[in-house]
């Protein structure tokens, strides 16, 4: 296979969330040595932060990292409208295909295996700013204006985070605890957050899901009333039956009925 095209890099600005020190000052040699602009942050808190402050071309991300993990981050990231174009490659020792999977469904376009190579690492970055279309032009080496503080709520990006989260989960048992965590904060600033934008829980705003896409599965696909129900997260037909109609006003059956009637 060819090698990607050699672009001009001067200006582009990649920023490095990395805990590992020693991996840490690897990369930013092998970024400098091809004149990458760099920013570097030691978790994904402040990771986080300096992404929306000042919006990179691309992020090299570690999953394991204190406080809050490489997923984490990724999810607020997707959620904020400064980063949500930004392509993440991930860093990681772990070499599991659900890992990789996992990665993907957070935002992460690609994957680059610790230990890594300089070649892979640079070769990796050029194909997705290319494809991204992100590459700086020579001239673009200032600095990127900072977003003023308070552009977006913080919260507001906890929730859309959680939405998404777990919009994309709704097969899966969830706590409180579990959710906040996937979105790196805590449960009490989550449920204040869902109720201050939503007016409804975390859990309020999950059957709702779990329920419109029932709805979906009901009218466009063949699924068996039981599959449909363990399709979005019900334990049993019978719990399933008895939200669905309390949400929608009739039962699952009742409601494929209707659906089938020719407009």
């Amino acid at each position: 296979m060819s090698s990607p095209p050699s672009l001009p890099t001067d200006g582009t600005h990649v920023l490095l969330i990395d805990d590992n020190l020693d991996e840490l000052r690897l990369l930013a040699d092998i970024l400098r040595s091809a004149r990458f602009r760099l920013s570097v942050a030691l978790d994904g808190t402040q990771g986080y932060h300096r992404a929306v402050a000042t919006p990179p071309d691309l992020i090299l991300l570690d999953v394991n990292m204190p406080r809050m993990d490489g997923f984490a981050t990724a999810r607020l990231l997707r959620a904020h409208s400064a980063t949500a174009h930004v392509p993440i490659i991930f860093l990681s020792a772990a070499n599991t295909l659900e890992e990789r999977l996992q990665g993907l469904r957070v935002g992460g376009v690609d994957y680059v295996l610790k230990p890594f190579d300089a070649e892979e690492v640079l070769a990796r970055i050029q194909v997705h700013l290319t494809l991204a279309g992100r590459m700086a032009a020579p001239a673009a080496g200032l600095p990127a204006t900072p977003l003023p503080s308070g552009v977006e709520d913080a919260d507001t990006v906890f929730v859309r985070a959680a939405m998404r989260y777990l919009t994309l989960n709704l097969r899966s048992e969830h706590s409180l605890d579990s959710v906040a965590h996937a979105v790196g904060t805590h449960s009490k600033r989550l449920s204040r957050a869902f109720r201050a934008h939503l007016s409804q829980t975390v859990f309020e705003f999950l059957r709702q899901e779990r329920l419109r896409e029932a709805q979906r599965l009901l009218g466009q696909t063949s699924l068996g009333i039981l599959d449909v129900a363990a399709e979005v997260g019900f334990a049993s037909a019978a719990n399933f039956a008895t939200a669905f109609r309390e949400q929608v006003g009739m039962t699952p059956t009742a409601y494929r009925r209707q659906a089938a009637r020719p407009s």
